[in-house]
């Protein structure tokens, strides 16, 4: 069965890496719009069924993977930093805080689909100005939700987190594994082998 990542993020192709030695990566071209009613907490997981459904559209027969990741703080959602006041606010939120991050991931496969979420909660040391302003003086947070990598400089300020690491990273790859699992074994599927 042909494996397709409906992403562009380098992290979660290396991540998708750990599951599957031979998958294919083709992004959704969506716009990233959610229903202005949706909880946060829902976001993800809905923008991860649209990326996964726009991809699947030509590829029935393959099982396709999408994903999206926020980040959360004081109720609002973290998008990537527009600029570098964006991702300014964005540490001075991040700060001395706890935010959570959620990733929501969507399976399609055969005209089926299943999704969930994945929830973790990463505090922050309290940041110097001058640690927030060397860091936004980088590439790393401009392509990153919440404005930072956890996985790259943006660990430095990682003070503990309760959850799935690589979920913060882009990809909760223990639970999609099993999520995968369940999904291909179910009976509709067995049916059709």
């Amino acid at each position: 069965m042909e494996i397709i990542l409906a992403s562009a993020s380098p992290r979660r192709k290396t991540l998708l890496g750990r599951i599957y030695d031979d998958f294919k990566v083709i992004p959704s071209d969506i716009r990233e719009m959610v229903p202005r009613n949706l909880e946060v907490d829902k976001c993800p997981e809905y923008l991860a069924c649209a990326k996964a459904e726009n991809v699947s559209h030509g590829y029935e027969k393959s099982l396709v993977i999408g994903c999206d990741t926020s980040v959360i703080c004081e109720g609002k959602m973290l998008n990537k930093p527009r600029d570098t006041n964006d991702a300014r606010i964005m540490m001075n939120m991040l700060s001395g805080s706890v935010h959570r991050v959620i990733t929501g991931v969507c399976l399609c496969y055969m005209g089926k689909s299943y999704s969930f979420s994945v929830s973790t909660d990463v505090e922050f040391f309290e940041l110097t100005e001058k640690e927030i302003e060397d860091y936004i003086s980088t590439s790393e947070p401009y392509d990153k939700a919440g404005g930072y990598g956890i996985q790259g400089k943006g660990g430095l300020f990682v003070k503990g987190i309760h959850g799935d690491y690589f979920n913060v990273v882009g990809l909760p790859i223990a639970r999609l594994k099993r999520a995968i699992d369940e999904f291909l074994s179910s009976e509709e599927f067995q049916e059709k082998k």
